[in-house]
């Protein structure tokens, strides 16, 4: 039997890739976004059915949920869709706090909790909630970023105790640096003018062609999230790509005081 997966947040980059892989591997796919009428690509693609969702809309996202599973099965759940807020955080304002938990937080939990009943009375089913390695080791001027990330980590460790009992899989994949648009269009910078060298400074690292040149493609992590949907394993984390692999293991090998001493030196030598 053909298998579905739900996937949020595919305009572009990470969440398209994947839905364009698992559409090429005989999936249908559920690919989810704000405002389908912009889409030109997935709607093209044979098995890919485009539905507009909103993760911060909770009315949309149950009613979105519940209406498909009316007569659609669902086997995995991608919790993509995303939003970066980067810069000082002293001159970050009350909406774009707001902005990014309800986001990256809360509309993860709104789309795993309308599915779970659903899992749990199939006795099957895997969420896999894309996280970042910026959810184990963190960098300067992303702080409310990787707050969310790091409160994803711990709520699916959690939540992989609660449903693995039902025979359902939690799962995280945590990538680096993606070539996609997450700079640009997903990203809002904050500012404040105690902070201008620090941003300069952080704007020339994390744009270094050595550091751009290691950022993985859509497609190599798309690879990973098929590998966490289909091996079967009770695995909770997988870190994908070359430079958040070995972030990884640096902080788990040395600690995060040795991590930290990295990171440091990376951004103020």
């Amino acid at each position: 039997m053909t298998k579905t997966i739900f996937i949020t947040g595919t305009s572009s980059g990470l969440g398209k890739g994947t839905a364009i892989l698992f559409a090429r591997r005989g999936w249908n796919v559920i690919a989810t976004m704000r405002d389908p009428s912009k889409e030109t690509e997935l709607n093209t693609i044979p098995g890919i059915q485009v539905l507009a969702l909103d993760v911060t809309d909770a009315a949309q996202v149950n009613e979105t949920i519940a209406s498909l599973l009316r007569t659609t099965p669902v086997d995995v759940v991608v919790n993509n869709a995303g939003y970066g807020l980067g810069g000082p955080f002293e001159g970050a304002t009350e909406e774009q706090l707001q902005r990014q938990i309800d986001t990256n937080l809360m509309g993860v939990f709104r789309v795993t909790q309308a599915f779970i009943a659903h899992f749990r009375n199939r006795k099957s089913g895997v969420f896999i909630t894309i996280t970042s390695i910026g959810g184990h080791v963190a960098f300067p001027i992303f702080a409310p970023y990787h707050a969310t990330k790091w409160a994803l980590e711990g709520w699916s460790e959690s939540l992989w105790y609660e449903l693995s009992r039902f025979g359902i899989q939690v799962k995280t994949v945590a990538p680096g640096g993606i070539r996609s648009d997450f700079g640009g269009r997903s990203l809002t910078l904050t500012s404040h003018p105690a902070y201008d060298e620090l941003m300069e400074g952080a704007e020339k690292v994390m744009r270094a062609p050595k550091r751009l040149a290691n950022y993985a493609s859509p497609e190599a992590i798309a690879e990973v999230i098929y590998t966490a949907a289909t091996d079967g394993k009770p695995q909770l984390r997988y870190i994908a790509g070359k430079g958040a692999k070995m972030m990884y293991r640096i902080r788990n090998l040395f600690g995060y005081r040795f991590s930290m001493k990295q990171v440091n030196k990376m951004f103020f030598s």
